[in-house]
């Protein structure tokens, strides 16, 4: 990585998912100055870049605020994920369940949420060696090619409910065309290393054919990532 503007993106994105890591908060331009060495411009520069690349996203109303940063979140999307000492927002419940896979020193963590249909709460210990038990589903109502045309809603709407019955409901009271409906243990597959990397420097996101194969090896079916399934 030679490209200087390159290499300072890298150092900033670094600095974001440590700073999301360690506090369970999102980095200010400030924050990463400090800790990067870098001059506030170049910092807002690469946050702008970083956005642009997929690696984080910005507020839109303001682009000095860091709303996700995979698996993590600055702003509640329906789950919270408890470690040892840290307390996360998880940016839906793929990240929830990728948190303890992506930071090594938890051996697991406890995610919590709310079933969207009947409010029923649910909890689970998530680690690195086995799914959790349970009978609940996850729904992802976003076909994933569409997950980036407004992120933010797609995240907030990959819940887990109690039942495909409880998702039935939801649907049917909010209007919303059915997404893709997986166990528990399939999306602790889904989870377990699709963030792989992601905290070191020199990570480098999954191109599409990649993310396809790796769909395919959790037991995901074509219709999850846009194909007639």
């Amino acid at each position: 990585m030679n490209d200087p503007s390159a290499m300072m993106r890298e150092q900033v994105r670094v600095a974001v998912y440590a700073h999301f890591a360690g506090t369970g908060t999102a980095p200010a331009p400030a924050d990463l100055a400090a800790e990067t060495g870098l001059a506030h411009p170049e910092v807002r520069d690469a946050l702008a870049a970083l956005h642009e690349h997929r690696d984080l996203v910005l507020d839109k109303h303001d682009r000095d605020r860091i709303l996700m940063a995979h698996p993590f979140a600055a702003i509640p999307l329906g789950f919270s994920v408890m470690g040892t000492g840290t307390l996360w927002w998880g940016g839906c419940a793929w990240d929830s369940f990728a948190i303890p896979h992506l930071l090594h020193d938890e051996p697991d963590v406890l995610v919590a949420t709310r079933c969207p249909a009947c409010d029923t709460p649910h909890a689970w210990v998530v680690g690195r060696a086995a799914p959790p038990a349970g009978d609940q589903v996850a729904h992802f109502l976003t076909p994933v090619p569409r997950i980036w045309d407004d992120v933010v809603h797609s995240c907030a709407n990959q819940r887990v409910f109690c039942s495909t019955d409880c998702v039935d409901t939801w649907l049917e009271n909010t209007g919303q065309t059915p997404g893709y409906v997986m166990d528990l243990a399939t999306l602790w597959r889904l989870a377990s290393d699709w963030y792989a990397g992601r905290m070191e420097s020199g990570y480098t996101r999954r191109d599409p054919a990649s993310a396809t194969a790796y769909f395919a090896q959790v037991g995901l079916h074509g219709q999850f990532w846009g194909l007639p399934g």
